[in-house]
């Protein structure tokens, strides 16, 4: 038997590197680490939670593939449709089957719904709209279905986000939004600051939040209609987003911590800026 530790080392070759294989920064380029993904882009999807399947299967724009529930969620479905009757048939299954499908951690609430993803809206009608809501490239999928469901709350007219350093349409995503990202219209743009300037040529003022800003929000005096800004988790509005702010103003806070979580911030400031425009 051969006794590898023994063996003579080849010179110029470090072990364990294969042939031909240069390595890289996580070691060989066969196995480095690639970021973790809920899905591929453009594959379908599972939505799951009673709200969050109710309002994909009321959105015309939603294509719904698959319907799994328990038989107490289907019949809590059902109360919601016209005459009890869902728009797709569901095929009965366990809490445990829906477990091993969605994760233990999925807050299913017995039902689960096989989507195809929402083709992203890359214009929008802002004719008549008095409050928009713009993200500077927030991606966390927790955040940013908060942010949807406070925009829904706040009779948001349209939420942007930006083509590239967004999160992606996911279960998570859309479980946070608790339905609201089949309710609240989410445009995709490529660029956010010739967006901004261009809305600001329709007569758009441009609020952005920033917590070092000279000006508190809810002091700020401003008329719709109105984009409100919020900047990403962490790095805050972009150079370019700031400049093109008409007011940069924070949420004044009088505890120890000065910052919020951007979904908290946003539910604050959806509401401030809401009763700016109703009282202007």
């Amino acid at each position: 038997m051969s006794d590898e530790t023994s063996s003579p080392k080849r010179p110029g070759k470090r072990p364990g590197r294969p042939q031909g294989r240069p390595a890289g920064k996580f070691g060989p380029r066969e196995f480095r680490p690639r970021p973790k993904r809920e899905r591929e882009a453009g594959e379908a999807l599972w939505l799951y939670g009673l709200h969050t399947v109710e309002f994909a299967l009321k959105n015309p724009r939603r294509v719904a593939l698959r319907l799994l529930a328990t038989r107490n969620a289907q019949a809590r479905l059902a109360e919601r449709f016209p005459e009890g009757k869902l728009p797709i048939a569901a095929e009965e299954a366990s809490p445990y089957s829906l477990d091993r499908l969605l994760g233990s951690e999925a807050v299913h609430q017995g039902c689960a719904l096989e989507v195809q993803p929402l083709k992203p809206l890359t214009t929008v009608d802002l004719s008549g709209a008095r409050l928009v809501l713009a993200l500077d490239q927030v991606t966390d999928p927790h955040n940013v279905g908060a942010i949807l469901r406070s925009a829904t709350a706040f009779s948001v007219d349209a939420v942007l986000t930006t083509t590239r350093h967004s999160a992606a349409e996911s279960g998570v995503l859309a479980k946070s939004a608790s339905g609201a990202l089949d309710v609240v219209p989410v445009t995709t743009v490529r660029n956010l600051g010739d967006t901004l300037e261009e809305m600001k040529a329709a007569g758009f003022t441009v609020v952005g939040l920033d917590s070092e800003a000279p000006e508190a929000l809810d002091e700020a005096r401003f008329a719709a209609p109105v984009c409100l800004v919020l900047g990403a988790e962490g790095k805050g509005l972009r150079q370019r987003t700031r400049d093109l702010c008409d007011v940069l103003a924070r949420i004044d806070m009088p505890g120890e911590i000065k910052s919020l979580n951007v979904s908290n911030a946003a539910v604050l400031s959806l509401y401030m800026v809401r009763k700016a425009i109703a009282g202007a």
